[in-house]
């Protein structure tokens, strides 16, 4: 899997302040690769805004010959601005100056051809959008060009990598980061010891949204008393019968219970299972769905990044006071999390938000005893890293490792415990 992970979404409550920051700027910009024919249209807009955050979407066209790898950089305008966490490309930051690298599933690009990259940002003062990018290095200036390459920005330390096209979330709320976490039930075999280590300290200094954003899975899972609630995005024309619909719950059931199965008995946590519910399917059009009975609420034609949308009042990811007095199901439901399944869609997405991948790779898969991609994503949910550019110490194969394994190995469950138990005093566990 060459994925990452996902952006979040803002709140309702802040329609008018996106409203103002979803401007669009959109350039023809040129490169130049020896006497190459090059040149591309970058769009970048700002669909959510909410306080000190927003999420950012860059639409990158190639106008010249075709690409197999691309690199777009840009500068913020503003103190204070800053990539948290992005999607469809490997992004770093060094002060105000952005890099992001394309994935390995979307670095060509053929003529005319365009794809689409996003991330959760931060801002201090201002918010301003960047007027400036350069494509492998060469000033996008609006002109086919063959001039020299503009000399590449500084390396920049990590941040979070990302996961495709996203969907939305809400604003952190801040959390004090545990001092020293309590060791109690924690008896990793000593060979985990150092490598868990590694990854800790690689999170904290990387990717330290963990301790501060307040609805990665654990806050989920903790907000409704061990139970997660699901709604389906569909965004396929392809028709679902009420047996396949009930082979997709089944599966996301089965699929979900893995990960948590690694924490039941664990170190304080205090579920022995999670139970999951799929309370909505999303469609664009109603006769796509071949059931009349009530057992998921239906919505129909509510278009949010181009791809079907199910009610934002009773999303977790929009409202995470827990006020879903605006669900049209009330409040039982909500759901906490989106299983987005797009048509030709490769590879996949995970966050906050929920888990995206193809709906063909899905409902090919319902019978697998381990649906790899979707295991991949719904670690990313919980908080867990891409190991793109490093790999801790003695370890080799592991599901979070993008393509490495196609199941949750030791090393992923412990993981996942490790990261429970620097996060559980949250909870006063």
């Amino acid at each position: 899997m060459l994925q990452t992970r996902h952006r979040r979404a803002l709140s309702a409550a802040l329609a008018a302040t996106v409203a103002s920051a979803v401007a669009a700027w959109t350039l023809v910009a040129t490169t130049a690769a020896q006497a190459a024919v090059t040149g591309c249209q970058v769009t970048y807009t700002v669909p959510s805004q909410w306080s000190g955050g927003f999420t950012g979407n860059v639409v990158i066209k190639n106008l010249g010959d075709p690409l197999t790898a691309w690199t777009l950089r840009w500068t913020f305008p503003a103190a204070g601005q800053a990539v948290t966490q992005g999607w469809s490309a490997t992004y770093t930051q060094s002060g105000s100056q952005v890099t992001a690298v394309n994935m390995g599933y979307n670095g060509s690009l053929a003529t005319n051809a365009s794809t689409t990259i996003g991330f959760n940002g931060a801002w201090t003062t201002a918010n301003p959008i960047p007027t400036a990018f350069t494509l492998n290095n060469v000033a996008c200036t609006g002109t086919p060009s063959t001039a020299s390459p503009v000399p590449p920005s500084a390396s920049a330390s990590p941040r979070p990598s990302a996961s495709p096209s996203a969907s939305p979330s809400a604003s952190p709320r801040p959390s004090t980061s545990p001092s020293s976490p309590p060791t109690s039930g924690w008896n990793p075999p000593s060979n985990l010891v150092t490598p868990l280590n590694e990854v800790w300290s690689h999170y904290q200094s990387t990717y330290p949204q963990l301790l501060t954003f307040r609805n990665y899975g654990w806050d989920q899972v903790m907000a409704g008393g061990g139970r997660i609630n699901y709604c389906v995005r569909w965004d396929s024309s392809a028709r679902v019968s009420a047996a396949l619909r009930d082979q997709i719950h089944a599966a996301l059931k089965r699929q979900f219970k893995k990960w948590m199965d690694v924490m039941a008995g664990h170190n304080g946590w205090p579920y022995a299972e999670v139970p999951v519910n799929v309370v909505g399917w999303a469609v664009r059009d109603r006769a796509t769905l071949e059931w009349t009975d009530n057992s998921v609420d239906i919505y129909v034609n509510d278009i949010r990044e181009n791809a079907p949308q199910c009610s934002e009042p009773c999303g977790r990811f929009f409202h995470q006071d827990g006020n879903y007095s605006g669900c049209p199901g009330g409040a039982s439901h909500h759901y906490d999390m989106s299983l987005w399944l797009t048509s030709g869609f490769g590879g996949g997405a995970g966050g906050d938000w929920g888990q995206r991948m193809g709906s063909e790779y899905f409902t090919g898969a319902l019978n697998s005893e381990n649906i790899h991609i979707f295991l991949h994503e719904v670690g990313h949910t919980f908080g867990l890293d891409d190991f793109y550019d490093w790999t801790p110490t003695g370890q080799c194969c592991f599901i979070m490792k993008a393509g490495s394994a196609t199941s949750i190995t030791e090393f992923d469950k412990w993981m996942l415990r490790d990261f429970w138990r620097h996060l559980k005093n949250r909870w006063g566990y």
